[in-house]
């Protein structure tokens, strides 16, 4: 078998555009450069182009660049690729490229290429000092008499720190090809090299923006930042009542003791001054602060940061970005963790925005930040003669987790189209319920049992889905625990059976499975086998004892403040592992279909997949037909989607 060439690449680039706030698309429309290229083919010699001093790019990297025979490699591979396509006045194909992050964290390993190599102990290790070398070349700088009031450092403004810098470039180079002959020990699979490149055309194609209700947004949240900023300057008379200390004081001085200004603190402070007809003055500041805490104009912001001359923001997403899973993450907008929206006139809130009538939109939903943050998803809109179709899979979680476990209840449940949550309560209850109908009270309680205990969740994580929001009582949930465990002893056997598995593995180092998800161990990692023949890297594993005196499972791992260090585990966080990769897998493969289909997809939030088509093309339940379809690792699985169309995106 023909073994393909590789063309291993790092560009140092200028912009005026700041790459961290804007994205790269964004980044390379502005007073853009390519300064130096490092390049090497295969194992080679690492070579430089200095590009910013008149050197040009080589005729041998030109042609490999469009030849889709040679593998082009990158960190970040990305930047690269979108860079060189604005330096040649072409889009690039992503297929014949492979980002050797992305590679990395299919092992869960740091997605910065100076922690990588220092976690694989590599014998290139990327250079610390470049990271002054890029503040000096790379942005542009303050104009000072010093330097003569440039905006810009040039080489010849400092030659040998030019020299260094183009080291620094080399050194890249080598690092990270020295990362990829350790990845190339753990191969990845074919098809999530086509997901990547997948995941690149859907950063290419990027989505639209309503720039115009970005605009008036932006411009309502200003006005009335100002407003709230002055009335409760009024009310308080502090010189900054936006300061948390500040206002603790004021609080305390009228005897109200919070601990925290938080959203829930606040909310429930409200609830209890309101109760009592206590200080009306702090009453009336507390919910002033809750609608200043509201206000999500830094989403607007950021879409206006990533407006490219298309229109339309790109580079969203981020492919294996959340850890373990390998699920995609959110870039620049943050399209994974945006507002819902409850009210039923969007049309007409929405237009009135736009027509700038702030007043009217105060007068009508008396809540102007609430209105604003409801309206967020509703600025990605379709291209003119184009509508949206969004389709998601249905409880995708809990459906994929009573597969694995075998949980037949469930799964017949799932299959003749039940309301999860009164099948839930029912099962745990012994009665029938029906949503607003016989004993429909106790659907609630499903409800949160099924939110908080699929993954081992105790009282805390009731508490933390909203159980005592709900109206339920703290000495209600560990009965509320026992009898959600009770109604799902697969569920809860399979939590117990995994952990086993990984322990067992761990100490005898034999493979073994539980149902359909295999245990290995080589290279000094546990590996978890999902039923898409995906791998899940648990790096030097061991059995240590736990704050509880039982052996537990740790390994090596990114903590949360984004650390490499020895991390914890357990049945449920196992399990959860397990459910989520595989519900990702899921959603790869249908948007797989999708695109196979000759679909448009311009975005996707969790499990939820946003097309961009011509309008009366395809229908929404043609859609779901293509999502909800079981591949044949999955057959079994109680697959089923939903979805509508619009001419703006919103949570259904």
């Amino acid at each position: 078998m023909d073994v393909r060439r590789v063309l291993s690449l790092d560009l140092e680039t200028y912009s005026d555009v700041d790459l961290g706030k804007c994205g790269v698309y964004r980044y390379v429309e502005g007073d853009f450069h390519i300064l130096l290229c490092a390049y090497a083919f295969d194992d080679e010699d690492v070579k430089i182009v200095d590009l910013a001093c008149g050197e040009e790019m080589p005729a041998e990297v030109v042609d490999a660049v469009f030849n889709d025979s040679v593998i082009k490699a990158a960190w970040n591979a990305q930047f690269e690729r979108t860079c060189l396509s604005r330096f040649f006045g072409k889009q690039l194909s992503p297929d014949s490229w492979q980002c050797s992050m992305v590679w990395a964290a299919s092992l869960s390993l740091p997605l910065a290429l100076k922690n990588a190599a220092l976690v694989l102990k590599t014998g290139e290790q990327k250079d610390r000092a470049g990271e002054d070398l890029i503040r000096y070349f790379s942005i542009p700088c303050k104009p000072t008499k010093s330097n003569g009031g440039r905006t810009r450092n040039l080489p010849e403004h400092a030659p040998e720190k030019w020299k260094s810098f183009k080291d620094y470039c080399l050194q890249d180079v080598r690092t990270e090809r020295d990362i990829r002959k350790v990845l190339e020990r753990f191969p990845l699979q074919e098809h999530e090299w086509d997901y990547y490149h997948m995941d690149q055309r859907i950063n290419d194609r990027g989505v639209l923006i309503d720039r115009e209700l970005v605009t008036q947004a932006i411009t309502c949240d200003l006005m009335l930042s100002e407003e709230m900023t002055k009335k409760a300057y009024e009310l308080t008379g502090l010189e900054n009542p936006n300061s948390v200390s500040q206002l603790k004081s004021w609080l305390e001085d009228r005897g109200i003791e919070m601990e925290s200004l938080g959203k829930k603190d606040v909310a429930a402070m409200i609830k209890d001054l309101d109760r009592h007809s206590a200080d009306g003055e702090a009453l009336e500041m507390m919910k002033l602060r809750l609608q200043m805490a509201k206000s999500s104009v830094k989403k607007y912001q950021a879409a206006d940061r990533y407006i490219c001359e298309d229109g339309r923001a790109h580079g969203l997403f981020q492919f294996s970005g959340a850890n373990r899973t390998q699920r995609w993450a959110g870039r620049g907008i943050q399209l994974q963790n945006l507002p819902q929206n409850h009210i039923s006139t969007l049309d007409e809130a929405r237009e009135l925005l736009k027509m700038g009538c702030f007043d009217m939109v105060e007068s009508i939903y008396g809540n102007t930040p609430d209105i604003l943050s409801q309206l967020i998803r509703t600025m990605l809109i379709p291209k003119p003669g184009c509508e949206f179709i969004v389709a998601d899979f249905s409880a995708i979680e809990a459906r994929v987790l009573a597969w694995l476990a075998g949980e037949q209840w469930r799964l017949d449940a799932f299959k003749r189209g039940d309301d999860i949550y009164c099948a839930s309560a029912s099962q745990m209850f012994g009665v029938p319920v029906v949503k607003h109908g016989i004993n429909g009270e106790l659907r609630q309680k499903g409800k949160v049992a099924e939110l908080a205990c699929g993954y081992g969740g105790a009282a805390g994580a009731l508490i933390s889905m909203g159980a005592l929001d709900m109206g339920l009582k703290e000495d209600e949930l560990p009965d509320l625990i026992d009898d959600w465990r009770n109604s799902n002893p697969n569920i809860v056997r399979f939590w117990w059976d995994v952990e086993k598995a990984a322990i067992e593995t761990i100490k005898d180092h034999r493979d073994r499975n539980v149902g359909r998800v295999g245990f290995r161990f080589s290279a000094n990692t546990l590996w978890i086998v999902l039923p898409s023949g995906r791998k899940l890297a648990y790096i030097k594993p061991k059995l240590q004892p736990n704050r509880f005196g039982r052996m537990a499972i740790t390994f090596e791992s990114l903590n949360a403040s984004n650390a490499w260090s020895r991390g914890e585990t357990y049945s449920g966080r196992l399990v959860e592992n397990v459910t989520q990769s595989t519900a990702r897998d899921l959603l790869a493969e249908a948007m797989w279909r999708m695109e196979k289909a000759g679909l448009d997809i311009v975005g996707h939030v969790h499990d939820e997949v946003i097309l961009e088509v011509p309008v009366g093309s395809i229908t929404v339940d043609e859609v779901c037909a293509i999502m909800g379809q079981n591949p044949k690792w999955a057959e079994g699985a109680p697959l089923a989607a939903a979805g509508y169309r619009g001419d703006y995106y919103f949570k259904d």
